[in-house]
């Protein structure tokens, strides 16, 4: 392969990271997949140490708030759901979403891929009624697949892996080749690909499929706000498709260290004849969709969290 260090230039991901953390975020969260939540019990998260509980109404809407009952401190997380009401495992007492003795309810949102929650005192800007979700397939024509991982390090380490292409066929040769970055944040835009507006990456890559099989596409890389990066696939097999990575913070560790969510969401459209097949089989292809991030990530979860060492004592390069 051919060395890309030389075009890798720090100042230009340090630049586009600066300005996709000046983007505005609204308050608002990536805490999980559509598919973590059912109807019939909550789900527990933790972002930027606040312990928050979400559930689904008996409309199927999702509610989301403080996860400590008002009452004696319950996990909220551990209790039921019963007709769209929470009701405390230790005592009993219900919360349908409203505030309630001194029990703070979060705007939510779910947009069928992704669940979102709006902290107004953890984030600091003025507020958007919905989150920055990016434009993806048709869900019905479409397949889609969350992968959770964490790592430690923070959200703009996540951030700057993916404002890195450059990386990808040196760092992963098991899943890229022949990976080139046609276009990038000042410099034109490839052939239409990315609007000059944008911090666009543009980049064309070969998948490897199995074997010598590989699948040649263009993908392009934009930050939409502060703490997600969307790949848009614009030519080749697939495109349409998006795959979206969001950095949520957790708090720190009991050594100090920070933590962060990444959650990815991939979702996948073709329109070849044969994807209906691939709709059909979603339930077998999904674990197989988060195999394959899982693994990309855990060595990219090693470049971010080297990079956030590196800034914490001062010698991160630049």
């Amino acid at each position: 392969m051919r060395p890309t260090w030389r075009d890798a230039s720090p100042g230009v991901i340090a630049d586009a990271l600066k300005r996709a953390q000046a983007r505005p975020s609204g308050n608002w969260y990536v805490v999980g997949g559509s598919g973590d939540l059912p109807a019939d019990r909550p789900l527990g998260r933790v972002v930027e140490g606040t312990e928050i509980v979400l559930w689904r109404g008996e409309d199927g809407s999702v509610r989301a708030g403080a996860g400590a009952c008002p009452h004696l401190g319950a996990p909220l997380k551990d209790s039921r759901v019963r007709c769209g009401t929470l009701v405390c495992h230790w005592h009993g007492l219900a919360l349908d979403g409203a505030p309630f003795a001194g029990w703070e309810p979060f705007p939510a949102h779910d947009d069928g891929v992704l669940l979102w929650v709006r902290l107004d005192r953890t984030g600091g800007e003025a507020p958007l009624a919905e989150p920055v979700v990016p434009v993806r397939p048709d869900p019905a024509s479409a397949v889609a697949a969350v992968c959770t991982v964490v790592g430690r390090c923070e959200p703009q380490d996540v951030v700057a892996n993916r404002l890195d292409p450059w990386h990808g066929a040196w760092f992963h040769p098991y899943s890229f080749v022949d990976l080139t970055v046609v276009g990038s944040p000042g410099s034109p835009a490839a052939d239409g690909d990315a609007d000059d507006g944008e911090d666009s990456f543009v980049v064309d890559v070969s998948f490897k499929v199995a074997g010598r099989a590989v699948v040649p596409v263009r993908a392009v890389f934009t930050a939409p706000e502060p703490r997600t990066v969307v790949m848009h696939i614009t030519r080749g097999e697939g495109a349409g498709s998006v795959v979206e990575t969001h950095a949520t913070p957790l708090g720190a560790d009991a050594s100090g260290r920070p933590r962060t969510a990444v959650v990815e969401a991939v979702v996948a459209a073709s329109d070849r004849r044969g994807f209906a097949v691939a709709r059909a089989a979603a339930p077998a292809l999904r674990p197989l969709m988060r195999a394959a991030a899982g693994r990309l990530w855990r060595d990219d979860l090693a470049y971010a969290e080297r990079r956030w060492a590196l800034r914490r004592t001062g010698r991160f390069p630049g």
